[in-house]
């Protein structure tokens, strides 16, 4: 017999969603966390959780299965989430495997894998840069004919900008090919699309957007991923033409791949050719590099918090509401720096609100009513930035957060 008790097992192989953990807990539920075991003595909220189970990393999914079918045989738990995109399609198959409710694997693929994303966008009508699966060779050589180059060579299950290649020539795509040897199925093509990169970061509830915020980053991040530089990004100006086309856009896209609830941060770029926004990737999680943050500073919103909040209603059957929200505007400044403890001291405008703690990384977040405000020091920052500390180093081939 059931014991009463409700319980979320969340899985992590990075550390991140403290405030989800905490939030969980607040509303009376008993979150386990299992992560690997180098983290075993992160920063966890371990105040609040019910146990902290860890692994060894490189496990297979049914070593993981085995691992989690293990844990349930002395506890039952109602919801599995995944605090990290990695684990997005372990977590979708243990809740097929153990019949819990939520994303099973063909859905959560569409949030994960950037092929099935795009070609679930065509189909629904979403404009997306053409792109082109890496499996059969005639494929291949007949799309670098029809569409003119250079391309894009990407991972379709990873993160952020790992693993992209730009590819100029027909030549240059057959050696990479060949490196990839068996691996090369798990990419694919996409023209390169010169423009301006937003993302939209949203709280998806019964199949609705009911929060959404955009905001526009500096350099491409895929620039500064394999080229080094300071990471910007700001809230767009509510009531522009951008901001009025971005949130209508991922109101319509976010549900459309098949969400219930859940929260994303989805990639937009609006072309210089035509002026007109494509659809890059969407994933079912809270952004990175301090995302989270810049969205809390600029409307009260914690993404974290409110996505526990949608998982434990979802396991009541009660109505959830977002928390009310603010509408300033806030603006990000990040770094590698080639010192370990970087001293922002010196950047002293009232606006500065959060100043990031991060091993080797400087980074700041400002606050204003004014968007024009928040750009004119993101743009100021990011040029001392780049002077004081920008570090630089190759990209990394695994995500290090």
């Amino acid at each position: 017999m059931s014991d009463g008790i409700e319980r979320i097992l969340c899985i992590s192989s990075y550390e991140k969603g403290q405030d989800f953990l905490r939030q969980v807990a607040e509303m009376g539920a008993r979150p386990t966390l299992l992560t690997v075991e180098k983290l075993r003595d992160a920063d966890w909220p371990r105040e609040v959780l019910e146990d902290l189970a860890t692994m060894p990393e490189g496990l297979t999914r049914e070593q993981i299965l085995n691992t989690v079918a293990w844990m349930s045989r002395g506890r039952r738990f109602d919801r599995i989430v995944a605090l990290d995109e990695f684990d997005i399609e372990t977590a979708a198959q243990l809740r097929e495997h153990m019949r819990i409710p939520g994303m099973g694997q063909t859905r959560s693929a569409y949030y994960r894998d950037k092929l099935a994303m795009r070609m679930s966008a065509r189909e629904n009508g979403f404009l997306v840069p053409e792109f082109c699966r890496v499996l059969n060779y005639d494929e291949l050589r007949e799309y670098m004919v029809v569409v003119p180059g250079p391309w894009l060579l990407k991972p379709r299950s990873e993160a952020s900008a790992l693993g992209i290649r730009k590819i100029e020539e027909p030549e240059q795509l057959w050696r990479a090919l060949e490196e990839l040897g068996d691996r090369q199925s798990y990419f694919l093509m996409e023209r390169f699309v010169p423009g301006d990169i937003f993302h939209v970061d949203s709280i998806v509830s019964e199949g609705r957007v009911v929060f959404a915020v955009a905001h526009q980053y500096g350099r491409p991040p895929m620039q500064v991923m394999h080229e080094g530089g300071v990471f910007t990004t700001r809230t767009v100006e509510r009531g522009s033409s951008d901001w009025e086309d971005l949130i209508a856009l991922n109101g319509r896209l976010a549900p459309s791949l098949g969400m219930t609830r859940g929260v994303t941060h989805a990639e937009y770029i609006r072309a210089h050719a035509d002026g007109r926004f494509y659809f890059l990737e969407i994933a079912a999680r809270v952004g990175g590099a301090f995302i989270a943050d810049l969205v809390e500073v600029s409307t009260g919103i914690n993404l974290w918090r409110e996505w526990a909040k949608l998982e434990v209603c979802a396991l009541r059957g009660d109505e959830y509401k977002v928390s009310p929200a603010r509408a300033e505007y806030a603006g990000s400044v990040l770094c590698l720096a080639k010192t370990a403890e970087p001293d922002t001291a010196g950047f002293d405008a009232p606006e500065i609100v959060v100043r990031m703690k991060k091993h080797h990384h400087a980074g700041l977040i400002v606050r204003s009513t004014s968007a024009g405000r928040v750009r004119e020091l993101v743009e100021k920052y990011s040029e001392e930035f780049a002077m004081r500390f920008l570090a630089s180093m190759p990209a990394p081939e695994k995500p290090t957060a």
